[in-house]
């Protein structure tokens, strides 16, 4: 006899990680000054605080960006816009160099590498990382940041990326379905 699908299970690793395939997620490059420079994909991004303003992201520790993001002062942000999956699966392979061609760039402040025609992008001063497990939370206060005025995010649902589907309601508003 099978369990309903209501049943719960217990909290382990794979049974947290599906569960977490129905959440939604806005997809993010962080990149960090090297040698070399580091950068990967992730979708853990979230203001934490307005006053003072502060973002977090999450970063495995075994991952080969975390010697870099360990010691680096400075983050960059990028929130990637809809169609920007390819630099995203990019940045989320391991053992290839995540800047070279196609991937365009630029050292900006700090020496903080900033991806070209991004949907936003965020300058950040590490203010603290917490060990949480086999991660770290990283804190960072936004020093700078730019956003494009048009363009809607990547999404990552169900192990795809995905966009939003625009739809217009009868009073003329945008909704996102």
């Amino acid at each position: 006899m099978t369990e309903p699908a209501d049943t719960p299970v217990d909290a382990d690793a794979d049974a947290l990680r599906t569960l977490l395939r129905h959440q939604a997620s806005t997809v993010t490059v962080v990149t960090a000054a090297g040698p070399p420079a580091a950068g990967f994909t992730a979708t853990s991004f979230t203001a934490v605080s307005l006053r003072p303003p502060i973002v977090s992201f999450c970063l495995d520790r075994g991952s080969s960006s975390w010697p870099v993001v360990s010691r680096a002062r400075h983050v960059g942000v990028h929130l990637l816009g809809h169609g920007q999956h390819e630099m995203a699966r990019t940045f989320a392979t391991s053992g290839i160099d995540r800047f070279a061609e196609p991937t365009r760039w630029r050292s900006g402040p700090e020496g903080v590498p900033v991806l070209d025609d991004t949907l936003a992008w965020l300058l950040c001063r590490v203010v603290d990382r917490v060990v949480v497990g086999d991660h770290a939370v990283v804190l960072a206060e936004p020093e700078l940041l730019r956003h494009a005025d048009v363009g809607s995010p990547l999404l990552y649902h169900r192990g795809r990326y995905a966009g939003l589907a625009d739809t217009t309601d009868p009073g003329g508003r945008r909704s996102a379905a």
